[in-house]
């Protein structure tokens, strides 16, 4: 790489900052043998597609660095000419690590010039560790509520729906209405579950669903999601349904998982993940059905009233980070975030909410008088 920058700088003695396509392009086809075949593509893209006769030195400096700007994408995006090399789906010999990886990029980025990017860029290092530890710990705590259920089904003589039990609601991470000044609930409440089957689902989804998209986007990115998903959610419950308390990670999930969805069918015609109608059908009809049984849970009356059974507004609270700010966030792969205008309009919303939100739990509800069930 500091070859290639010593090169191109010879071709700038007066230190412009830009070099003419035709010495660019001479450059890369004496020396392109050095660079990795798809980064060399992506440069010779750059260079067919400017219209000034010129190249900016520091966008080469980007590209070896694993760096691109918008403007960096929108000039190769802009360009008339076509990769004339095969896809990357066609490339054969590759090792399972490698066609892990390939599957990866197809399952999640549109555009054949970022899956090559990505393909190349990738180090595994770091790997995926928000959601798997957000799995692990979820799992670790599903031994103890298995035996929680089990020991209250023994002692209560039953084995359902047993979440709205004040057994079950004396809980330190649960969400709960009267304990809503303990600010740690409003995160909390993701290790706590309905059921079984209710965190069985929310597992799969994040394993199948947010460990690629934080091996392509990234742990920052993907953990910033989720966990608005995850604030959104519980604050929707203490606007939107005041008397009940919340448990599970679906506002997390929903957020990853609508996010994607909505991020391939609006670049449908570039996603070439396989079976994507069918594998789009099953996955909707899974958080369909997981969402129809948390409404029908919360309206079924409560074995222990006046405890209500949980909220199902965290899912509509994740659903609508996932199709906002998810969306932007999958939308623009390796580029900066600040530079999108509807990143701002859609983080101002959600920052207005949040404080709309906070404002509401301190104020409305000694306002409106509400009868909420008893403190666990």
């Amino acid at each position: 790489m500091d070859k290639c920058m010593k090169r191109l700088a010879k071709f700038d003695p007066d230190n412009t900052g830009y070099i003419s396509t035709e010495k660019f392009r001479s450059l890369l086809q004496r020396h392109g043998s050095e660079l990795d075949p798809h980064k060399l593509e992506v440069l010779l893209a750059l260079a067919d597609s400017n219209s000034e006769g010129r190249i900016c030195y520091q966008d080469f400096v980007n590209l070896m660095s694993n760096k691109r700007s918008n403007s960096f994408r929108q000039a190769i995006l802009q360009g008339n000419r076509r990769l004339c090399s095969k896809a990357l789906l066609e490339e054969t010999g590759l090792s399972l690590s490698q066609r892990l990886i390939r599957h990866v990029a197809y399952e999640t980025l549109p555009r054949e010039i970022d899956r090559k990017w990505y393909y190349d860029s990738y180090t595994c290092c770091p790997p995926p560790w928000f959601m798997i530890t957000i799995t692990i710990v979820e799992a670790t705590k599903r031994y103890f509520l298995v035996a929680f259920f089990l020991y209250n089904g023994v002692v209560l003589d039953r084995f359902v729906l047993q979440v709205s039990h004040p057994l079950y609601l004396k809980n330190a991470l649960l969400y709960h209405p009267q304990l809503r000044a303990q600010a740690w609930r409003y995160l909390t409440y993701i290790f706590m579950h309905a059921g079984i089957e209710h965190l069985g689902l929310n597992v799969v989804l994040q394993l199948l669903v947010g460990v690629p998209l934080e091996m392509v986007h990234g742990a920052a990115r993907i953990s910033f999601v989720y966990v608005a998903g995850v604030v959104a959610g519980s604050l929707a419950v203490s606007v939107a349904d005041m008397r009940a308390p919340v448990v599970g990670s679906s506002g997390g999930v929903y957020a990853l998982v609508s996010a994607h969805l909505a991020n391939i069918v609006m670049n449908w015609s570039g996603m070439k993940c396989q079976f994507k109608l069918l594998r789009m059908a099953v996955a909707l009809i899974c958080m369909s059905f997981e969402f129809g049984r948390a409404v029908w849970l919360r309206f079924h009356p409560s074995a222990y009233p006046p405890c209500p059974h949980p909220s199902f507004m965290a899912h509509l609270g994740g659903v609508m980070v996932g199709i906002t700010l998810g969306v932007i966030i999958l939308r623009n792969y390796e580029q900066r975030l600040q530079d999108q205008t509807l990143w701002w309009i859609f983080l101002s919303i959600y920052v207005i909410f949040v404080l709309f939100a906070i404002f509401w739990n301190i104020f409305a509800y000694s306002l409106l008088d509400l009868k909420l069930p008893p403190p666990p």
